[in-house]
């Protein structure tokens, strides 16, 4: 900030429309520094009003001139914040003439920035609610009017607080604007005497109002609206936090939300104020993009411009330059309306001011950049003329004069003729309009394709489903069929696609949402028609969970991976807040998200489904890393810190190889460390066995329990030692005990794919040493490794033969049967590795290197065609029952030119593998 003089800063001044009254001013201030004079004078010759507060305060006008503006802005705040009740009203209505006079010349001088006159006006209304509510609660706590409360609450004015609202609470206060006010109580303070509060701070409020409101000799602070409080026609002037988040939660309005943006707690108990604003932000910030806002706030643009009359073309007498149209109103409903959109998922987004909001809303790629830097530009330009119609006579008014003189007039304080300023100020108008006009006005519906008799019958039936119930979803429906339609016309088999696009408009439960935000975003548009054409399944399951579209706007959608780490900071940002409950949901959301990217990905080629094994593990890592530190608090809250040395997760099968498919499901062994503890130390303790047991349970109901969002996967605890005989938790000495001398090959072959994925990193050191050691020393035995896994793959055979042809997974030579002998060799090997690619090579394995060969050549091509068919479909693999772009799709990611040709090819492959792994339990 500058501190320099006020004279040394002038950069402009108006011209004054009244040359007598300009001289007249100057004679009466024979004081005034001359270098400032001119400004004085012809803001004198423009403003009726600030002629006025001159002359009144000229002697006042004159020293702060000569100095440092800010100097004197601060002056006058401190002499207001030193007067008691008695002498407060005056001291404020002082302190409002000359702050006001004082920021009408930094503004028309260009002495200081828009945001910085909008600031200073801003200052002084908080400093005045502040002062006046806690000097007024102080009186009712005097008379003991106040239950239970003594002087030093006070300083909190008792738990009431005052939320600014508007222009206020984003210190955008325009010149002679009003103050929108909300007053709450905290009535947790008051308990059963909180209606006795209630009746104090009416009381309050309302003296308040009239100490601010009330015209004197001395004029007035500023008008005071209390209007925006829920409910207003009916609820009283002050009402408890409860009832306002009651409301707020069962019947708040898309205007109320956007109101919320700009709320701050500006007066008494600021702290409570914050609270309560947390509390409030799901209702303010929806956890999915709220595209629907779009046409609400068109709706409440027509309804405004209705009620005003403000329709019809734009001639710059009479037009209103809040309301009307290319006015201020529509930069800000513009971004706040984008806000709203997205400003849920992005913190970052949640900027009170117009102006950062629109930098933010830029920076995150939501707007081009030079949308941004123009439609700031506007709206300062805008906010500088709103400013100039308020000055001439202190009115609440956004109109431009209804007369040629008085658009010269506001032309000559704005220091331009009047035709250049007519022209400037159209142009702008006209900029606004074109800028924002297009993002709500919804498009006209375009007429769509000739359909075929059994496509008009599935179509038909669409006016039935749950999801077009309501009028507007009906409404915005109209204006997509038809993008819809065309877009399944350029389908690799249009009828495949209708009917699975017919698959999801029949499963979802609702249409506004949804369909609002495919009308923002066509290539959403394209992205269903791709899915329903290649992955009906992925399609149903999109009905059932619409909100991960939401990430595919969100701009990171198609950028590189992040890895597992990546992943887990995402998580944790997304765990931040809220209490156990909303971050199981949120975690849910999260990683619904990040599932429905990686099939996306891999569906459009971007990835091939080892790539995709990959992603789908590190997602399941970050969500078990993610929440483990969550279970563990919410679980030692109740019955204390883990006793001894904590747990680890052990992940085994596929989760442990660090390669998942589409459908995974989890396995997890929890293995603890008492170091003889016996029992935990919290409110509700437990023996350190219960406690580990209990602590498991609530780990996969965490992953696995159905909530409001659904369940992150299923998970299976059965490989933990003697299965569903054991105990879910095991003790590190009971789990080495049971590995050296009890468990039994299979077991130890499980062993070869386990890995800690989450718990302290000595026991987590202590597992995989122990791990190692165990691979080391149980293949040595090389007859009886070979001879029990030859019998525990017959049984498994047995009990899970192939499915036909196309089963990927199951039967001699497939996956299961890879993985077997995969896991065989590295225990005889004593090899570490988890995957099967190196599990194969180990040394001293045993297998030959044609044998090698033959297996990794098999299992590529069959992991390549189980990963995708598990993406497709959850069923047994059909070709047939595919459909065409199905069928292309898993061509594509084998690399056939046929399906004749991938069964040839996989049958052969199948045959080798299988001979290579009778060859290994030969001699």
């Amino acid at each position: 900030m500058s501190l320099a003089p006020f004279a040394a800063r002038l950069s402009r001044q108006p011209i004054a429309f009244d040359p007598e009254a300009a001289a007249d001013t100057l004679r009466s201030l024979p004081a005034l520094p001359p270098d400032v004079a001119g400004l004085v004078g012809a803001t004198a010759g423009c403003s009726p009003y600030l002629r006025d507060l001159a002359l009144r305060e000229g002697e006042w006008l004159c020293a702060a001139l000569a100095g440092v503006p800010e100097q004197a802005l601060e002056a006058e705040l401190a002499a207001a914040a030193a007067a008691p009740l008695d002498a407060l009203g005056a001291a404020l209505r002082r302190a409002k003439r000359r702050i006001a006079l004082l920021a009408a010349l930094c503004d028309l001088g260009g002495v200081w920035p828009l945001e910085q006159v909008t600031g200073a006006l801003t200052r002084l209304a908080d400093l005045a609610v502040d002062l006046c509510l806690k000097r007024l609660v102080a009186e009712e706590i005097r008379r003991g009017k106040l239950p239970g409360a003594t002087a030093a609450d006070a300083d909190t004015a008792g738990g009431m607080v005052v939320l600014a609202m508007g222009k206020m609470g984003a210190f955008e206060l325009n010149y002679s604007s009003d103050i929108d006010l909300i007053c709450l109580f905290d009535q947790d303070r008051y308990g059963e005497e909180a209606a006795e509060a209630r009746a104090a701070f009416i009381r309050v409020t309302r003296k308040m109002t009239a100490l601010l409101s009330d015209v004197t000799q001395d004029g007035y602070v500023f008008r005071s609206d209390l209007r925006l409080r829920p409910d207003a026609s009916v609820t009283p002037v002050c009402l408890s936090m409860a009832a306002a988040y009651s409301y707020y939660e069962a019947e708040g309005r898309t205007w109320e939300r956007a109101a919320y943006i700009k709320a701050r707690p500006c007066g008494g108990d600021l702290a409570a104020g914050e609270r309560f604003l947390k509390s409030l932000a799901p209702f303010v910030w929806r956890k999915h993009l709220d595209y629907a806002a779009i046409q609400d706030a068109h709706d409440m643009r027509l309804r405004i411009r209705d009620h005003r009359g403000l329709h019809g073309p734009v001639t710059v007498e009479g037009h209103n330059m809040k309301l009307g149209q290319g006015g201020i109103r529509e930069i800000e409903f513009f971004t706040q309306t984008r806000q709203l959109i997205a400003g849920g998922r992005d913190p970052d987004l949640r900027d009170r001011t117009t102006v950062g909001g629109l930098a933010a809303l830029a920076e995150k790629g939501w707007i081009p950049a030079d949308v941004a830097a123009e439609l700031t530009q506007l709206y300062r330009a805008h906010r500088e003329v709103e400013h100039r119609l308020q000055m001439v006579n202190d009115a609440q008014t956004h109109a431009m004069p209804a007369t040629a003189e008085g658009v010269a007039r506001i032309a000559a304080f704005c220091g331009q003729d009047e035709a250049a300023f007519r022209a400037g100020l159209l142009a702008r108008l006209a900029s606004t309009d074109r800028l924002t006009e297009g993002f709500f006005a919804p498009a006209e519906a375009e007429d769509g394709p000739e359909l075929s008799a059994h496509a008009q019958a599935i179509v038909a039936g669409w006016r039935s489903y749950p999801c077009l119930k309501s009028d507007r979803a009906q409404a915005i429906f109209r204006r997509l069929r038809p993008q819809l339609l065309k877009r399944l016309e350029r389908a690799a088999s249009p009828d495949e696609a209708l009917v699975a696009l017919d698959g999801f408009l029949k499963g979802l439960p609702a249409g506004v949402q949804i369909f609002s935000l495919f009308e923002a975003n066509p290539s959403l548009v394209d992205l269903i028609i791709d899915i329903a054409g290649t992955a009906p399944g992925l399609a149903l399951y999109l009905s059932r969970n619409a909100s991960v579209l939401d990430a595919v706007i969100g701009g990171s959608f198609w950028a590189p991976w992040p890895g597992a780490p990546g992943l887990l900071a995402d998580l944790r940002q997304r765990l931040d807040e809220g209490d156990y409950e909303r971050k199981l949901d949120s975690a849910r959301r999260w990683m619904k998200e990040w599932h429905f990217r990686v099939g996306v990905h891999h569906l459009r080629g971007l990835i091939d489904a080892f790539e995709a094994g990959k992603c789908y593990a590190d997602l399941a890592e970050a969500v078990v890393q993610g929440l483990w530190p969550e279970v563990l608090a919410d679980f030692a809250a109740k019955h204390g810190p883990c006793p001894g040395q904590g747990a680890v997760l052990l992940g085994m099968g596929s989760l442990g190889a660090g390669r998942l498919n589409a459908g995974s499901d989890l396995d997890l062994i929890l293995i603890y460390d008492a170091d003889g503890v016996e029992q935990s130390e919290g409110r509700r303790p437990l023996p350190t066995r219960t406690y580990y047991a209990r602590l498991t349970q609530a780990m996969v109901t965490a992953l696995s329990a159905q909530t409001a969002e659904g369940r992150l996967y299923e998970v299976d605890v059965r490989l933990r030692p003697s299965g569903r005989a054991g105990a879910v938790a095991t003790s590190i000495t009971g789990w080495r005990d049971y590995q050296e001398s009890e468990a039994w090959t299979w077991e130890h072959l499980a062993l070869t794919r386990a890995r800690v994925m989450a718990g302290p990193p000595a026991l987590a050191d202590a597992v995989e040493t122990f791990r190692r050691e165990i691979i080391a020393s149980k293949g040595k035995d090389a007859a009886r490794v070979r001879a029990d896994v030859a019998e525990m793959r017959e049984r498994v055979q047995a009990a899970k033969p192939a499915q036909g042809g196309w089963d990927a997974k199951n039967g001699a030579g497939r996956i299961m049967d890879i993985e077997l002998c995969a896991q065989m060799a590295a225990l005889l090997g004593g090899s570490p590795a988890r995957q099967v690619e190196r599990q194969v090579a180990a040394a001293g394995g045993g297998i030959a290197p044609a044998d090698r060969e033959a297996l990794l050549g098999a299992y590529r091509l069959l992991w390549r065609l189980h990963a995708s068919a598990r993406l497709l479909t959850d069923r047994a693999l059909d070709l047939d029952a595919l459909g065409e772009g199905g069928r292309a799709f898993l061509l594509r990611e084998t690399g056939d030119s046929s399906p004749a040709s991938l069964a040839d090819r996989l049958a052969s492959a199948v045959a080798l593998a299988e001979a290579a792994i009778a060859r290994q339990f030969q001699g």
